[in-house]
């Protein structure tokens, strides 16, 4: 892990608001105004860096046994919230807890824009927490998705789309969400941007009908053969006749050769 914590540090794009917004069903103004109460307006610090907010009592939960008490000996942890005031500045605490345990120390700060505690890196679609802080030290739109990840699976879209301001703090920021009211600032703040103009956000065109496949090519037809001519047919009659000339040829001609032999003896 790098613990310099420091990435490419990439700017949020307009685009980037109604385009993560659409995810989960709502708009832009949706987003800017959870933005605007859940961060400074901004992910990353002068340095650049992820902003973060470094929890003791969360520090205080994920440690046990001699790291637990070595934790709290050096001031780094304790059992409930709000014991000690937060410093300005968080990252030193950060480091100073990585080197007692670093995974555990991950998980006990906020990061980013959306300010997702390190503990929730499987809602933020995370394999573990070391991937979520890499993510979050490289861009600002991949701390928003991390976000929206977040309130999906915890079905905080549905007071989000219906403007429960109210359901939504307590699904975000838990139960003491009046105290520093969450609900109140998330009303006034989406009031002040649905008076403004929303970036572009071009509707999915619609799909192309689907084309019919064309008809298979019938093959040809097979060429039937010509009939060969029937033999011709010599009608009866006329056979008859060619019978009774051929007779009454040979009859003539051996007629005439008895009369010859006649006229020879005589």
């Amino acid at each position: 892990m790098d613990l310099t914590f420091k990435g490419a540090a990439r700017r949020l794009d307009d685009i980037d608001l109604p385009r993560l917004g659409a995810l989960i069903g709502v708009g832009e103004d949706e987003i800017h105004a959870f933005l605007d109460v859940e961060t400074l307006g901004h992910g990353f610090d002068a340095q650049g860096r992820p902003i973060i907010l470094f929890e003791p009592h969360v520090f205080f939960r994920n440690l046990s046994g001699a790291k637990r008490a070595q934790a709290v000996a050096a001031g780094l942890a304790y059992q409930r919230w709000g014991e000690k005031p937060y410093p300005r500045d968080s990252y030193p605490r950060l480091k100073a807890a990585g080197a007692i345990d670093e995974t555990a120390a991950l998980k006990s700060a906020s990061w980013g824009l959306g300010q997702v505690l390190g503990e929730n890196f499987r809602a933020a679609g995370y394999e573990t927490v070391q991937d979520m802080v890499s993510d979050m030290m490289v861009d600002e739109e991949l701390q928003l998705a991390a976000a929206v990840n977040f309130i999906k699976f915890h079905k905080l879209d549905i007071a989000l789309r219906k403007h429960d301001w109210a359901a939504f703090a307590k699904g975000y920021n838990g139960a003491g969400f009046k105290k520093n009211a969450y609900d109140t600032r998330l009303a006034n703040a989406y009031a002040k941007w649905s008076r403004i103009k929303d970036t572009p956000w071009p509707t999915a065109a619609a799909p192309e009908p689907v084309k019919p496949a064309p008809a298979p090519a019938q093959p040809p037809k097979p060429v039937t053969p010509a009939a060969a001519p029937a033999p011709s047919r010599v009608p009866t009659a006329a056979k008859a006749g060619g019978i009774a000339a051929a007779c009454l040829l040979i009859i003539a001609t051996t007629w005439h050769r008895i009369i010859e032999l006649f006229w020879s003896i005589f």
